[in-house]
């Protein structure tokens, strides 16, 4: 490169080039298979969206879900709806764009806010296995344990430990000097990918990353499924029709925790080296859990489906007068 010349998404800064942009490398170069793609995609979010509004519509206007349980499974559909929407909506326009880039300030704000609503969804999903927990194992108590002001509490307490992860990994990753190369390997922006574009030694930085979003995730696993297996032992002294609810609603929690949580381990708990699986683990983690969470606790839960019929039946009632 001549003296002087800078090209394009980097700038000069003491004597150093700096990049103010990186290149998105998505899922594929191909422009069929990306038309593919788009449209795939597209279907998935609107589901996303659609599904997770409608469980917190649902909620919110049956009393009778006004419990711990669907208050804390409001809270991930938010979540859901806010973790979809940090990447998916930029991979779609990358999917009908020749340049897929993305700024150093968007790079940085795609991952704060990745991972502070995977975090906090981590600490839900533990939170909602406490919940259970004491519902099957402590149902005289439960509601005495579990009362308006500890929900509330709870949920403030997990969206600030999400804040602080977000926070910490982030601040590390923007500290870090980058002069080239420009290009992610990945759809979106996310610490693994990015801090391998540094120009120096990441290794410290790599194994802070491991001791904390793969400890997070490690230890949270291991606790929920701690939890469930002393659910289903305690199970054995229910009756045949509460067993059978409350070990379909333990499965439909674990499904949710081995699919979000599994992705978390994968990526997180070791260094910052490529795998050709994890483009394929990641889609899982951005777009199929939040789809997949509205079918399972919507299609799988009677209480549910029983609310949205009455709700869907009121508003029937509603236009035809």
């Amino acid at each position: 490169m001549d003296k002087g010349v800078v090209p394009n998404g980097m700038m000069i800064a003491q004597n150093q080039t700096l990049v103010t942009e990186f290149i998105l490398l998505g899922l594929s170069s191909n422009p069929r298979t990306q038309l593919v793609l788009f449209v795939v995609f597209s279907v998935v979010y609107l589901l996303i969206l659609a599904g997770n509004a409608i469980i917190m519509i649902t909620i919110v206007h049956d009393h009778g879900l006004h419990t711990p349980m669907y208050f804390f499974l409001c809270n991930l559909s938010i979540i859901d709806i806010c973790h979809a929407t940090v990447t998916v909506p930029k991979m779609l326009a990358d999917f009908l764009s020749t340049e897929k880039t993305i700024s150093f300030g968007g790079c940085v704000a795609q991952m704060f806010f990745l991972h502070l609503f995977a975090c906090t969804e981590i600490f839900l999903l533990t939170v909602m296995a406490y919940d259970r927990y004491v519902a099957i194992c402590n149902p005289m108590h439960y509601l005495t344990i579990m009362n308006h002001k500890v929900c509330l509490l709870l949920a403030g307490t997990i969206w600030l430990g999400g804040t602080v992860h977000s926070l910490a990994l982030t601040g590390m990753t923007i500290k870090l000097p980058y002069c080239g190369p420009r290009e992610v390997d990945n759809f979106f922006c996310d610490v693994p990918p990015v801090i391998k574009l540094a120009c120096t030694d990441t290794y410290i930085i790599e194994i802070l990353i491991i001791s904390n979003s793969g400890l997070i995730s490690v230890v949270c696993f291991v606790v929920l499924v701690v939890s469930y297996g002393v659910i289903l032992v305690s199970l054995r002294n229910h009756f045949s029709e509460g067993r059978r609810k409350a070990l379909s609603t333990c499965a439909a929690h674990l499904t949710v925790v081995t699919l979000f949580l599994g992705h978390c381990i994968f990526i997180y708990s070791r260094p910052s080296t490529s795998f050709s699986e994890d483009k394929v683990v990641s889609v899982f983690f951005t777009a199929v859990t939040p789809l997949l969470n509205p079918i399972i606790y919507t299609l799988r839960n009677e209480e549910m489906k029983r609310a949205l019929h009455k709700l869907l039946g009121r508003k029937i009632s509603g236009e035809k007068m």
